[in-house]
């Protein structure tokens, strides 16, 4: 589709879909929020869901919400955004319910429609939004996942696609809201001293792990449906390496962002049985909703090769779980060791220490730290590796739905995934989706099964994050 004439004009109205749902409730509700107290959000903010509330109740939920999440309340402020907000109750089948939502639209001509509601039902809502002439001149925003595998991406896409040009679809992947991950591609363009040794010639291997030290969650169902690869990795941790394996845009915008990451999607190789290890924690099988026989994963680790001319032959190292030892997202780049060992401790035997590494801490705090070896005291010509730790967190940061729900309304797409980048990420996982080997076992508060050892080179190990 061509791209629509209101593809940067502001939004005049928020329509939330799943407004009654504990997404909206722990994270949409503050941000809403906390663009009111900005001065942003100014415009009618529609709630629709299936329960029969009264708006009232839907005031009463977003007041409990905002108290819950720990902001410090305005009563000013929280008074502006009860007066935007009202409810449209019915179901998503039901032609009447976009009837109704039509009517408490009557002077709105450019409505933002955010699905925050099970993949289940997306298509649902954006067919009715067509099918009632909503859509016209509107955006949509939707959750992930987008799709389960390549198939159900690409029907969802064409969906979307028969209602909403291109321009108007705005794909959320919650991390790219967070700051520690914008940080990383100005890290990467704004210093040039790191863009000669960004390539296969000197980066030994890249890691990247994404740990919580919590289960499900009372989110069983949810789980079984998904599993570690779908809801964190082909989402989550892809686009933290589409931003460290991409090439420079060719010009600032956004458009040359996605351009850039859409290459490393489609340059990364469709994984493997052998690539892949799928852990489970010892009582997810008892937890509610999941399956005695389950084979879900809560862990996952996989062995990644990007077939480019800057990443060809570099592994890249994925993992992530539920029930980990601590909750922390950290990316480790190795370099490779001095093409000559002039001293005798400047390449470290493996076990015994890393080369020069650079690291990213994205969470719990933001933070990036570069891994040099300095000659100890005396005579001899013997060191030690320092890190030089430069912590980034910084006060006064947008949330991630803060900054990704203003950038929607604007139209600013930089911070969303575009069709051809999902469709290839999921190109890359989908043969694994079902052809692989059964969970692996691991005990709550360890780093996964031992399996995910065996995707190591003969001289990596695992990086394991430490948030202190």
């Amino acid at each position: 589709m061509a791209p629509s004439s209101q593809s940067r004009v502001r939004s005049d109205a928020l329509v939330v879909f799943g407004v009654t749902g504990d997404l909206v409730h722990k994270m949409v509700f503050p941000a809403l929020y906390r663009l009111v107290r900005k001065g942003v959000l100014d415009i009618p903010v529609i709630g629709v869901a299936s329960s029969p509330w009264t708006e009232q109740e839907l005031k009463e939920h977003a007041t409990d919400s905002v108290r819950k999440s720990g902001e410090e309340i305005d009563q000013t402020v929280l008074a502006r955004f009860l007066g935007l907000l009202s409810y449209v109750g019915g179901d998503y089948k039901d032609d009447g319910t976009f009837q109704a939502l039509g009517k408490a639209l009557e002077n709105v001509s450019r409505p933002s429609f955010y699905l925050a509601i099970p993949p289940s039902l997306f298509e649902t809502v954006i067919r009715g939004l067509g099918a009632s002439g909503l859509s016209r001149q509107a955006r949509v925003i939707v959750e992930k996942p987008f799709g389960r595998d390549l198939a159900s991406a690409r029907k969802l896409n064409e969906a979307a696609h028969s209602v909403f040009p291109e321009d108007a679809i705005f794909r959320i992947d919650h991390y790219l809201g967070k700051e520690a991950i914008m940080n990383i591609l100005y890290f990467r363009f704004a210093n040039s001293f790191l863009e000669p040794v960004w390539n296969r010639n000197y980066v030994d291997s890249v890691q990247i792990t994404l740990a919580e030290d919590f289960g499900i969650k009372e989110r069983g169902a949810f789980y079984e449906s998904a599993g570690c690869l779908r809801d964190v990795v082909q989402n989550h941790l892809f686009q933290i390496v589409a931003l460290l394996a991409m090439d420079p845009p060719a010009y600032q915008g956004y458009d040359a962002v996605h351009d850039e990451k859409a290459k490393v999607f489609r340059a990364m190789r469709p994984l493997d049985e052998k690539d892949l290890v799928r852990g489970q924690y010892i009582g997810y099988r008892d937890e509610q909703g999941v399956a005695k026989d389950s084979d879900v994963e809560t862990f996952c680790a996989l062995r990644l090769l990007i077939d480019s001319w800057r990443w060809k032959d570099v592994p890249w190292y994925l993992r992530s779980g539920k029930n980990l030892p601590v909750s922390a997202c950290e990316v480790l780049v190795e370099m490779k060791p001095p093409p000559q060992r002039l001293f005798d401790d400047s390449d470290p035997p493996p076990g015994e220490g890393r080369s020069n590494y650079l690291r990213f801490r994205i969470s719990p705090n933001s933070a990036v730290a570069l891994a040099v070896r300095v000659k100890s005291a005396g005579k001899e010509f013997v060191g030690e590796q320092r890190e030089l730790f430069l912590q980034n967190e910084q006060r006064g940061e947008e949330g991630p739905y803060e900054r990704l729900l203003a950038g929607a309304l604007s139209g600013n797409r930089s911070l969303f995934s575009r069709e051809d980048a999902v469709e290839a990420a999921w190109a890359v996982v989908d043969p694994v989706l079902s052809r692989h080997q059964p969970v692996r076992p691991y005990a709550i508060g360890t780093w996964g099964p031992a399996e995910a050892d065996s995707l190591l080179g003969i001289d990596d190990r695992w990086h394991n994050p430490n948030p202190g």
